[in-house]
């Protein structure tokens, strides 16, 4: 029996087609893995999760915000009509005080005994008036019977006149007197808070020297200075929110009741809110923001995250009524893909874009990772919180 020994050259040709036959039934993942070696297969773009925020509501305002210091309303500085040395004072800044409180006090020695003075010194010329009346009533009749001269009588008149003179001086010095020892205590003018304390117990101190102010605890104000553009929009009468910096949920009605016609620094005009409503925990030198609303330049706009602009860190400074270009990236429900887009920013609301152009309703706006983003890249909507 023959036996053929297939040739080298028919084993290589066999070889050929298995191999052939191998490589028509593997996928291309399977080729993928018998690639030369050294050499890398291509593995497809991931789709990245995309977050949104669709555009369903309009704003046809915006809102400018301004830092201040809550101050009062009116400051009532408190003096001595008349000099003299305090007792012990006993106040405190802050310090709330009723309507008629004893504030401070002077050493009324001296004034007591000024008054005294003056009492005796009216007493006296009371008792020569009285005497003159009656020498002069003595004078008459003594002329009625012939007894004296017409000129006696005159003489007697002038000394009465004299006399009621002499007695009106000594009225008004007993008054100014009494006036001065009332002088010597300091009430309060109205129910307030104590504001500052400007002496210390036992100074000796001239008229007119301000021992201390009061405010009412009602009545508070805030300053702030604004630009041109802000100005020009403002008058007196419009209304404002006034919240602390401690507690922005407290928020306070209040309206601008002072405009500054002339800039005190360069662009830079002064405006005075004063607020129509206050708390009892309110206090003068509390950090505030003072908001006020104006109307945009378009009819609407949308709000917007600030992350939503591409650019978020290169949004110009703008005023009121400024139409700023923002690019932002617009979902694309049909592709599944994102697209690049200008859009019209009209302010600033609450730490929001105002997109007054450029965005319609129901459209999706990318708000997070817009960094990451480029335009024509497929993205898959991610539901918030998930």
């Amino acid at each position: 029996m023959n036996i053929k020994v297939p040739t080298f050259a028919a084993l290589a040709r066999n070889r050929c087609t298995a191999n052939l036959v191998l490589v028509l039934g593997l996928t291309f993942g399977t080729v993928a893995a018998c690639a030369p070696e050294g050499e890398q297969a291509l593995e497809p773009e991931p789709i990245r999760g995309l977050i949104t925020q669709e555009i369903v509501r309009t704003e046809e305002t915006m809102v400018r915000r301004y830092p201040g210091v809550l101050e009062p309303s009116e400051i009532t500085p408190l003096s001595f009509k008349v000099a003299g040395k305090l007792a012990t004072v006993d106040l405190q800044v802050g310090e709330a005080i009723s309507q008629g409180e004893l504030l401070a006090q002077l050493d009324d020695t001296a004034y007591q005994n000024t008054v005294e003075e003056r009492r005796a010194a009216l007493d006296e010329a009371t008792a020569l008036m009285e005497q003159d009346q009656n020498t002069l009533r003595r004078q008459q009749q003594l002329f009625e019977r012939n007894v004296v001269s017409r000129v006696a009588v005159e003489n007697a008149e002038t000394s009465v006149r004299s006399r009621r003179a002499q007695l009106t001086q000594a009225e008004r010095a007993l008054s100014t007197a009494q006036e001065n020892l009332a002088d010597t205590k300091l009430f309060a003018p109205y129910p307030g808070l104590i504001n500052a304390v400007e002496v210390e117990s036992f100074q000796t101190i001239s008229a007119g020297t301000t021992i201390v102010s009061v405010y009412q605890a009602e009545a508070f104000e805030v300053s702030f200075s604004v630009n041109f553009a802000t100005a020009s929009r403002l008058v007196v009468g419009t209304p404002a929110t006034v919240r602390l910096a401690d507690d922005p949920s407290a928020a306070f009605s209040a309206t601008v009741t002072e405009l500054g016609e002339r800039a005190d620094t360069v662009s830079s005009f002064p405006v005075v809110v004063t607020l129509t409503e206050t708390s009892d925990f309110m206090k003068a030198g509390m950090a505030v923001e003072v908001a006020l609303t104006f109307a945009l330049s378009e009819a609407t706009g949308f709000l917007l995250p600030m992350s939503a602009a591409i650019n978020e860190g290169q949004i110009p400074p703008h005023s009121p009524g400024d139409r700023v270009p923002v690019d932002v990236y617009v979902f694309d429900p049909a592709t599944s893909t994102v697209a690049r887009r200008t859009v019209v920013m009209g302010g600033i609301r609450e730490n929001k874009l105002v997109v007054v152009e450029g965005l319609s309703e129901g459209e999706r706006v990318a708000t997070a990772g817009v960094s990451f983003l480029r335009d024509g890249m497929s993205v898959r909507l991610v539901e918030q919180g998930s």
